[in-house]
């Protein structure tokens, strides 16, 4: 399988999940999507990092963001650690874990990277948006647990910027102000954002968030 580049049009598959079969672009429907690997079942780090995803599950709604985990594992093994997860992290799971036991969506995804590990997957985030288009991709190695309100502040992002001829700047948080697109003009620009900007540099205009 080639690598998945930002802004191809991301691979669709069927699988069984502990919410039952899905075709994973009809599952996506008109939404952005997260799909994020996990190595194996109970493992400790997985354990924690589906019990937070599952504690924010309401902030992704807000957003229209399904997620969808994904584990090597068989199906029938998923509702002990189903169970494990919420006596370990006071979370229920609450959105769809892939059972990938043929490895079939993780060879799609190239989510086996032999000089870490030929048997497991890496820890991987997909942000995929209503175009079924990659936005996003972060690998991790098994060892280190993502931070999801950094998944949750990239969203943000990834959204407004979708929308408005913005970029976003470093540490940037939801309502802070962010960068006028340097391809618009300062003629374009007054009428985007008729209440002004700072201009920084010719290339650098900082402007309020707009909708903040």
């Amino acid at each position: 399988m080639a690598t998945l580049r930002l802004g191809d049009v991301v691979p669709d598959f069927e699988a069984v999940t502990t919410e039952g079969p899905i075709k994973f672009h009809e599952w996506l429907g008109d939404s952005w999507g997260i799909l994020f690997s996990h190595p194996k079942n109970f493992t400790p780090v997985c354990t924690t990092e589906l019990g937070q995803a599952s504690h924010l599950k309401p902030e992704f709604d807000a957003r229209g963001v399904k997620l969808l985990g994904l584990s090597v594992d068989a199906i029938d093994n998923h509702p002990a650690w189903v169970g494990d997860i919420k006596d370990a992290t006071g979370a229920t799971l609450n959105f769809p874990l892939i059972a990938d036991s043929d490895r079939k969506v993780s060879d799609l995804y190239d989510l086996i990277h032999p000089n870490a590990n030929d048997t497991l997957t890496v820890r991987s985030v997909f942000i995929i948006g209503p175009d079924k288009k990659l936005k996003l991709s972060l690998t991790y190695p098994a060892s280190t647990g993502r931070n999801f309100a950094e998944i949750l502040r990239v969203v943000d992002s990834l959204q407004l910027t979708a929308k408005h001829s913005v970029a976003t700047p470093v540490d940037w948080k939801n309502g802070d102000d962010v960068i006028i697109v340097p391809s618009l003009s300062d003629d374009a620009a007054k009428e985007k954002f008729p209440g002004g900007w700072t201009t920084v540099k010719p290339y650098l205009r900082v402007v309020r968030q707009p909708g903040a």
